[in-house]
């Protein structure tokens, strides 16, 4: 393999151009940085993304090839690992934001403060965050103005403080988000739309999204939805200052003398190998691979892996998991219609509330479509093949729909990301190995707010209700987190407030590791706004233009 010249010294070294990395490079490069961005995956334009809606799932465009990119699962170290494809998300320019629905939640003020509402929770590792819902809402303001979210301020009455409302409006409600909303009402709920990317009108010179039926976990060909790569990668380019690198495989992190960051040494496209300096260095890799890169990255200075003499990189990894329960209706609801983009949702299961046999709670809200495809194709019952098969079909492909949750974890110590020395990607380096054991807790929750699920669709007139329960976590959602926990303790916690590891002052991570816990919504509005926090941090911190 041959090495190539070192490329010029940049200002800055992000490592990962998704929802976190583009937010950082926007930032960054509009104070005056010059920032280079290495991502693994290839960039794509819009029109590149299949109309074939199953391709681009089963052909790995947009899900991680498990044979040339595997990780392996334990549901305990005493288990036998197993190749898993666990948690994946999408390795390419705009990561997960290339797929996903596109829903905008804010976490709730109280979300920040865990162990202060629950207190010790035998086996968790709970800590409150370092920072509150206050220091971060005009990060969350910076973000929905900048993206275009669509909501209703006000709508959701457990929603902290705002600076002011949404850009633009909420879309309006498909069938069966009607349908959730009526639910909710006949049991005395709050219930609002679900803030999506999607734009509800035109907004800073973008049209109005073009709702497909196929949303989730497809790409958007029309380049209409919000995402990393179509809202903050064309702003830092905009700037002169950013030069972003696809098909760029970093192997590890070096370090100088003084343990600083020295160097990122990756693969290029063409297979040369190529070090990249910078002074400074910001992990935007996703939760799960930002751990294995810092696990890889050993020297004499830190033979257990950078930023790791505490032992803590890799652990306390918390995922959301991914259920719900399914009604039948007599009239249709058309589940397949609005592709995910147009959501209802309800708040009044996220909020810890004293006698329940758990703590916590998480987000719940309607979902016409499944993981690829209509909710009807997944029915616990459903016959799968024949004239069974196709009577079903035709009796419930449009009048199905969900109403779902993302299950809050609670993180423990035990549960973690560590290589796998015994398994090798198509590189040859060794995969992340993740062990996770569910709390009892996360278990009792799921099964409750499963429970308070299926009543909504009862009372909204569903004739026939399917509970789809959690036992165990199985890594079915791309949300995952607390890898690198932020925190004051460096006994405690990899990353500072300000997500700059205690152990090396100049590598940063900003992606969902830093979360010393999980969150009850979906993590990635939190994770671009925190990730725009980092950058400002960076920008006045280290005496760079403001």
């Amino acid at each position: 393999m041959m090495t190539k010249r070192n490329p010029d010294r940049a200002d800055v070294c992000i490592i990962g151009a998704g929802a976190s990395g583009a937010t950082a490079a926007k930032v960054l490069t509009e104070a005056g940085l010059q920032v280079v961005t290495l991502e693994r995956g290839p960039w794509w334009k819009p029109e590149q993304f299949s109309a074939d809606e199953l391709a681009n799932v089963h052909r790995f465009n947009l899900w991680p090839d498990p044979l040339i990119n595997p990780r392996t699962f334990q549901a305990s170290a005493d288990e036998e690992p197993t190749v898993q494809l666990f948690c994946p998300v999408p390795q390419m320019v705009g990561g997960g934001t290339a797929h996903w629905t596109g829903w905008l939640p804010r976490m709730t003020e109280n979300e920040f403060r865990p162990k202060t509402i629950y207190g010790e929770v035998p086996g968790a590792n709970l800590a409150d965050w370092p920072i509150t819902y206050q220091e971060l809402e005009p990060y969350y303001d910076k973000v929905e103005w900048a993206f275009g979210v669509s909501g209703q301020a006000g709508a959701n009455k457990y929603e902290g403080p705002r600076s002011r409302g949404y850009p633009c409006p909420p879309i309006p409600p498909t069938r069966y988000n009607q349908k959730f909303h009526e639910g909710c009402a006949k049991l005395g709920y709050n219930s609002f739309p679900t803030p999506s990317a999607a734009l509800s009108c035109p907004y800073n010179g973008w049209p109005a999204t073009n709702q497909s039926a196929f949303a989730q976990q497809h790409g958007d060909p029309t380049g209409t939805r919000g995402n990393a790569m179509t809202r903050f990668i064309p702003a830092a380019l905009a700037t002169g200052r950013f030069d972003l690198r696809p098909d760029c495989y970093v192997q590890e992190i070096t370090i100088d003398a003084h343990g600083r960051a020295r160097s990122a040494v990756y693969w290029d496209a063409d297979g040369d190998s190529v070090e990249q300096e910078a002074d400074l260095f910001i992990l935007a890799c996703g939760a799960i691979e930002s751990a294995r890169l810092l696990l890889m990255s050993r020297s004499g200075r830190f033979p257990n892996g950078l930023a790791n003499g505490n032992d803590l990189v890799g652990r306390n990894a918390t995922f959301h998991e991914y259920s719900a329960a399914i009604g039948a209706f007599e009239d249709p609801v058309y589940g397949w219609a609005g592709g995910g983009y147009v959501g209802a949702s309800t708040f009044e299961f996220l909020e810890h509330a004293e006698g329940r046999d758990f703590v916590g709670g998480c987000h719940v809200a309607s979902a016409g479509v499944g993981i690829p495809l209509p909710i009807s194709f997944s029915l616990p019952d459903k016959p799968t093949w024949g004239q069974a098969a196709k009577d079903a079909d035709r009796e419930y492909f449009n009048h199905t729909m969900a109403v779902g949750l993302v299950l809050h974890d609670l993180p423990q110590e035990t549960n973690r990301v560590e290589l796998d020395d015994q398994v090798k990607d198509a590189w040859g380096l060794p995969v992340a190995r993740i062990t996770h054991t569910p709390h009892p807790n996360d278990l009792a929750q799921g099964r409750w707010i499963i429970d308070r699920n299926a009543e909504i669709l009862e009372a909204a007139g569903a004739t026939k209700v399917w509970r789809v329960y959690i036992d165990k976590v199985t890594g079915n959602c791309s949300h995952q987190h607390s890898t690198l926990r932020m925190g004051n303790n460096p006994d405690s916690s990899v990353l500072s407030k300000d997500c700059r590891t205690h152990e090396v002052d100049n590598l940063y991570a900003v992606d969902g590791s830093p979360f010393p816990t999980s969150t009850g919504v979906n993590p990635t509005l939190t994770i671009m706004a925190n990730a725009w926090r980092v950058a400002e941090g960076v920008v006045a911190r280290h005496g760079m233009p403001a």
